[in-house]
């Protein structure tokens, strides 16, 4: 119990900028799309082993773009400070 306290309470302190959220998420738009562009390559190779090692890059992919997605999820956007001077 005490585990799950601390990883809440460190989710409610985490914040990131809007600037950095748009990179993570157009990181994973590319990780996701590298991913299906070589899952559809594996169909033009014949070496089940060279088709193996593909798969393992898909999954790899699809693996960190799931773990930047988690971490968007756990995180929250800083609102910028946006006083003006008098």
């Amino acid at each position: 119990m005490y585990c799950d306290d601390a990883r809440q309470e460190m989710r409610e302190h985490f914040q990131i900028s809007i600037r950095f959220q748009r990179l993570i998420e157009q990181r994973i738009a590319r990780l996701e799309s590298d991913a299906a562009f070589d899952e559809a390559a594996t169909e033009r190779l014949s070496d089940c082993d060279h088709i193996r090692r593909q798969m393992r890059l898909v999954a790899a992919e699809r693996e960190e773009a799931d773990r930047m997605r988690r971490f968007l999820e756990r995180s929250n956007t800083r609102i910028p400070n946006l006083t003006t001077p008098n």
